[in-house]
């Protein structure tokens, strides 16, 4: 018979915003890389969207493969059946308002990122700008994986 108190469990983070197209995914990926060993990493949206292709070919870059990721709501993940130890909503501060506020006795933090599909200009400008959300993204991660 074994013995379920002495199994321990990672603290488990979520990643959330709007539809878990682009911001979310990537900070997922770049918290899973960088906590796998200490921490459960998952990301969701408010909706289901449409995985962004920018984002999986700039995630590609650094060594992503996204292409077989889907996009997933709060209700896909049965988050209230979850217990998360941080929820991190990257929603950018001018839609704020529309950014999912998920219960949680956890660490609940915000961290402002433009979101790609509202991005214009020319193929290449679009696919600048996501790289640039991108790196902000991998910076921010990495200050916050630095200091658990």
């Amino acid at each position: 018979m074994s013995n379920d108190l002495n199994v321990k469990t990672k603290p488990l983070a979520l990643f959330v915003c709007i539809h878990n197209s682009a911001r979310s995914q990537m900070a997922e990926a770049f918290a899973r890389r960088l906590l796998a060993a200490r921490m459960d990493v998952m990301s969701a949206g408010l909706e289901r969207g449409t995985l962004n292709p920018v984002v999986v070919d700039v995630m590609r870059e650094r060594g992503f493969d996204l292409s077989q990721n889907t996009a997933k709501s709060l209700a896909d993940i049965g988050w209230q059946a979850l217990k998360f130890a941080y929820v991190v909503t990257v929603c950018d501060d001018a839609g704020a308002e529309a950014c999912p506020v998920v219960p949680t006795s956890g660490v609940r933090l915000h961290w402002s990122f433009a979101d790609p599909s509202t991005f214009c200009g020319t193929p290449d400008e679009v696919r600048e700008q996501t790289r640039r959300v991108r790196d902000d993204i991998e910076r921010a991660v990495g200050e916050w994986a630095s200091n658990l």
